[in-house]
């Protein structure tokens, strides 16, 4: 081979380790939950679902398995499978049954300065193509290898957003994909960048089930928005008892004059004595966080207790 082709085969060759795309380090996979326990749809053990997701974790080229004695560096992602429901549905203007499969991927790492905790969720889906119980069970399959690849692909999306940049975050807000926009949300939020913030507020206001309102919420009182205090505050109107308490605390959580104003109006007004309770607790320890920040700060950073 000629120098300059050698030359050039080393640069294309280091150009292509330099960019090559990360694996994570991953503990082997732990199930949960009692849907896979005798599941006649599926046909398979637990140890077969676990197997399989094994499986499509090493596919993606994107996982490598270490131990939980791994250095701090490689600590590795605990990685923990549930199939809450397995079911077979009927679609309008389809005269097929389809198999359906959920599925919910919890990734866990500890050791760092605080520990890391996120949650996936899918849904496989495929035809029945045969009316028979062997028809229906490998359908069943199918939709479980569909949402076992699916999760797989979450996951390296959500890992790949947390190595990401505020600047690259914020960039990914536009992507097509919702998934890498809903990744790189709910990492900006983890950071509280406020670019976060007003997303947040407009997907509490359009959410229609509770699950997104509770995790939107969330979200919006670790990042200790004020901006949102008015929103959950209409939030509540005409919600029941037990959401107006939710909000009332998390209106405690994030704090502020106008949080403040409306626990004191709740505590004194409200007619269910169960919120007037929520709402003074909530009041009494938003006082005593903003006593304790002012002592500290009276402190100063050299004094000590």
């Amino acid at each position: 081979m000629k120098p300059v082709l050698l030359l050039a085969s080393c640069v294309v060759l280091l150009g292509a380790c330099r960019w090559q795309a990360p694996r994570y380090p991953v503990a082997p996979v732990e199930l949960s939950g009692a849907t896979l326990r005798d599941n006649a749809l599926l046909g398979l053990a637990p140890e077969g679902v676990a197997t399989l997701f094994s499986a499509a974790l090493k596919d993606s080229g994107r996982f490598v398995q270490k131990g939980e004695d791994a250095p701090r560096e490689e600590r590795p992602w605990r990685l923990t499978l549930d199939v809450p429901f397995t079911r077979e549905v009927l679609k309008d203007g389809d005269p097929r049954s389809f198999a359906e499969v959920g599925a919910n991927l919890i990734l866990e790492r500890f050791g760092e300065r605080l520990p890391q905790r996120y949650e996936l969720v899918g849904l496989g889906e495929a035809p029945v193509e045969e009316d028979s119980p062997a028809g229906r069970q490998k359908a069943m399959r199918e939709a479980l290898a569909n949402v076992l690849h699916q999760v797989t692909e979450s996951a390296v999306m959500q890992l790949t957003a947390l190595g990401r940049t505020d600047d690259e975050l914020v960039q990914d807000l536009q992507a097509t994909d919702a998934r890498v926009r809903e990744f790189g949300l709910r990492t900006l939020a983890e950071r509280q960048h406020p670019s976060a913030a007003p997303l947040l507020i407009e997907r509490l206001k359009e959410a229609t089930d509770a699950e997104t309102v509770r995790k939107t919420m969330g979200s919006l009182v670790e990042m200790k928005a004020p901006v949102a205090v008015p929103v959950l505050i209409d939030l509540a109107r005409g919600r029941d008892l037990g959401f107006v308490q939710e909000i009332v605390f998390a209106v405690g959580e994030i704090g502020g004059p106008e949080a403040e104003a409306y626990l004191y109006t709740m505590a004194q007004g409200h007619d269910a004595p169960a919120v007037q309770a929520a709402a003074q607790q909530a009041l009494d320890t938003l006082y005593a966080s903003r006593k304790q920040h002012s002592t500290l700060e009276a402190r100063g950073p050299g004094r000590a207790d």
